[in-house]
């Protein structure tokens, strides 16, 4: 077998929290919305096509 050595990992050089939580809150607006419109067409759909 080969000697594959020590096993390296790739670290960030810092952490940007700001950044992170910026996204973080994005994702979740992004979500919100999404869920509001699904919900929103169908009960469109539930009125126009019952």
């Amino acid at each position: 077998m080969a000697d594959h050595g020590e096993v390296e990992y790739a670290t960030a050089a810092g952490n940007d929290y700001a950044e992170h939580e910026k996204t973080y809150k994005t994702f979740i607006a992004l979500v919100k919305w999404n869920v509001f419109i699904i919900v929103g067409i169908l009960a469109l759909m539930a009125y126009f096509l019952v």
